[in-house]
């Protein structure tokens, strides 16, 4: 029996209110008007790669633990209860509603307007995001945030345990740091995903204009393709009218306001800085995990070469022995001989030549393995 897909999206709404629906895709894809491949981004059992698309009245945004869907007046997040989710959910709360600008009781009799400076003023106060400018900086905020403690987590394990295999190469610290380095390749691969994403959505101004969910719903650009999109349900929609509405309305009375993306290039700067960041801290990772094998290749090798030059002595020895053993394998010979008899005293000769002549070779050999550099002084 196949595991249905949880229905639950948690609903946080431009006054930081939250609510829980439990709707099919069908009305999630009519309540924010994307076509059906969009939501299939979104897609938990499907391995669709991470993204940030922006739609004519949606900006999908599919980044690690955070799949999401964002408007000008809602944010619609996946797996609610999902203990990663949770904080970004807390976060939105606190963020996503504006704060109260105006002036108290009293206020404008003790400050009359004079010549228009109030409204020169006025003018000049900062002007705040838009809300899904604010949803989105959340959101980035909440993954790059994630992979830095993850990253932050993961050297703090491996740094130990890579000194402890330089002093002590064993199987359990070789076993352990092999886990290390495949976590890391993994890590590493996410947060790529993720640089790369921000890094293609910055050299495209386009794909940034496209972000503007309120300055296209304020320009409320009218075309024969606003009222015709095609059924959400329709398998052939995919993004094509999102795309031809979206330049339709860069082509209809392009002015500079409607161009001007250094607002949103400005917040996916300071994001990717944090996440180029989170790279270099894993590539140093890296670095040291090379290094720390090529350490270990040269003490292995270490070890052979010991381990050889052992051998050169032992089979040496071997030889000398060999030599030592035919000297006694002839005396041993059962041939009657006439020198055999009243000649005792002849034996210690025997052996102490045999002897000298043994540990003669053997220094010969190893004199001759020193003089080559096969083995060390």
């Amino acid at each position: 029996m196949k595991t249905g897909v949880s229905r639950s999206w948690i609903l946080v709404d431009n006054k930081g209110k939250t609510s829980i629906l439990d709707l099919d895709k069908y009305a999630i894809m009519k309540r924010v008007s994307i076509h059906a491949r969009d939501l299939r981004i979104l897609d938990p059992l499907l391995s669709y790669p991470s993204a940030i698309l922006g739609r004519e009245k949606a900006i999908v945004l599919n980044l690690e633990h955070i799949k999401a869907i964002i408007t000008t007046e809602e944010v619609l997040l996946r797996d609610p209860l999902d203990d990663n989710v949770l904080p970004v959910v807390e976060e939105l709360q606190r963020r996503l509603p504006l704060p109260a600008i105006g002036l108290g009781e009293g206020e404008d009799d003790d400050h009359p307007v004079v010549n228009g400076t109030e409204n020169e003023m006025q003018t000049d106060e900062p002007i705040e995001f838009p809300f899904e400018f604010r949803a989105l900086e959340v959101a980035l905020e909440g993954v790059c945030s994630y992979l830095d403690t993850q990253t932050r987590e993961l050297e703090t394990a491996a740094y130990p345990a890579l000194d402890e295999l330089t002093s002590k190469i064993s199987s359990r610290n070789l076993d352990r740091v092999r886990k290390l380095k495949s976590a890391m390749t993994r890590l590493t691969s996410r947060v790529q995903k993720v640089r790369d994403d921000l890094e293609q959505l910055l050299e495209d101004d386009d794909d940034m204009a496209d972000l503007y969910l309120s300055r296209k719903l304020s320009a409320g650009v009218s075309s024969p393709l606003s009222g015709q999109v095609a059924p959400y349900w329709s398998p052939d929609s995919s993004t094509v009218g999102s795309k031809l509405l979206s330049r339709a309305s860069r082509i209809s009375g392009i002015t500079h306001e409607e161009t001007d993306v250094e607002e949103l290039e400005m917040l996916l700067e300071a994001y990717f800085v944090q996440i180029e960041s989170t790279m270099n801290k894993l590539t140093t990772l890296r670095e040291y995990i090379d290094d720390t094998e090529d350490y270990i290749n040269i003490q292995l090798d270490n070890h052979r070469n010991q381990l050889i030059q052992l051998e050169l002595f032992l089979s040496s020895g071997t030889v000398c022995l060999t030599v030592y053993s035919l000297v006694a394998a002839i005396f041993g010979m059962n041939i009657p001989h006439p020198w055999k008899k009243d000649h005792g005293y002849l034996f210690k000769w025997v052996v102490m030549l045999a002897g000298i002549a043994s540990a003669s070779v053997f220094l010969s050999i190893i004199t001759y393995a020193r003089h080559k550099g096969l083995v060390g002084s």
